[in-house]
């Protein structure tokens, strides 16, 4: 089987690694989260939040494969398997059936916040053994902290 060389070292291997796999399994989790949330919301505001959650869904999808590659570049198998997923979530359980539209912003606040928490971690663990992956996540911090304040801004 060939297996990808990873130019870091293996003890920052594991830091790096660790921190993409992380943030694959939350970006995952987000995009089915946002999507359940799309398919179930009802109330006053439902079209301009249904528009707003497939944003979202389209964000995390994008950069889910960026971190899958990126782990695949360091010669780290990205797992994005369905049971891995539910087992190392940070996101949380989303509520089954309708949604009100106030609920589904909420939804996504916290659910937004616990992800950029988790990906400010990511970027401090990642600064000096791999800056490179380390810049992925700030992309993707600033893009999540964009997603979060506008849903905050809905409850406002």
């Amino acid at each position: 089987m060939y297996v990808v060389k990873s130019p870091l070292s293996d003890a920052d291997r594991k830091t790096v690694a660790e921190a993409l796999q992380g943030a694959l399994v939350d970006l995952v989790d987000l995009s089915l989260v946002a999507k359940q949330v799309h398919w179930n919301i009802v109330g006053p505001r439902f079209r301009s939040i249904h528009l707003q959650l497939d944003d979202v869904v389209a964000s995390a999808r994008t950069h889910s494969d960026t971190v899958a590659e990126r782990a695949s570049t360091l010669g780290v198998p990205p797992d994005g398997r369905a049971a891995t997923v539910a087992a190392d979530s940070g996101i949380g359980s989303t509520p089954a059936g309708w949604i009100k539209d106030t609920d589904a912003v909420g939804t996504l606040v916290d659910g937004l916040g616990r992800i950029i928490t988790r990906m400010r971690e990511r970027v401090e663990s990642t600064a000096e053994p791999d800056p490179v992956s380390q810049d992925i996540f700030i992309t993707i911090t600033a893009d999540l902290e964009k997603h979060h304040w506008m849903f905050q801004a809905e409850n406002a």
